[in-house]
């Protein structure tokens, strides 16, 4: 009886340690020091992560550099795999895997908003100067 209860207190405190670890782990890395915004040659590409929505959901881009969406897939099969930016009429499918650009021109400060092809998965792109 003694050993049933011990080894239910170890377990309870190896799940509260893990929930605690992994909690702390995530807080610890904000989203805004992972930059998916690299420029090349003059462009400013963004990197976007698409399967079961969009990682990451917001962006921070430079306001006047042309810019390309690069729409990362692996094995998306749901809705995320249709992209659509209502304020600049693009509807565009991606592959069930590979990369796609989508190239914007230069931006004006603004935000960007996009969906997936259903509205369920939201992102956007901040352009700031």
């Amino acid at each position: 009886m003694k050993a049933i209860i011990a080894s239910i207190i170890v377990a309870g405190i190896l799940i509260a340690g893990t929930v605690i670890l992994t909690k702390n782990k995530s807080e610890s890395i904000p989203a805004g020091n992972m930059s998916n915004v690299t420029i090349v040659d003059g462009k400013q590409i963004v990197e976007i992560n698409a399967k079961a929505g969009y990682q990451p959901r917001k962006s921070v881009a430079q306001a006047g550099i042309p810019t390309i969406l690069r729409f990362d897939t692996n094995g998306t099969f749901d809705c995320s795999a249709s992209v659509r930016v209502p304020s600049m009429n693009i509807t565009k499918t991606l592959p069930q895997t590979g990369s796609t650009d989508i190239d914007i021109g230069s931006q004006k400060i603004a935000t960007l908003q996009g969906t997936c092809g259903m509205g369920m998965y939201p992102f956007e792109v901040e352009f700031k100067s």
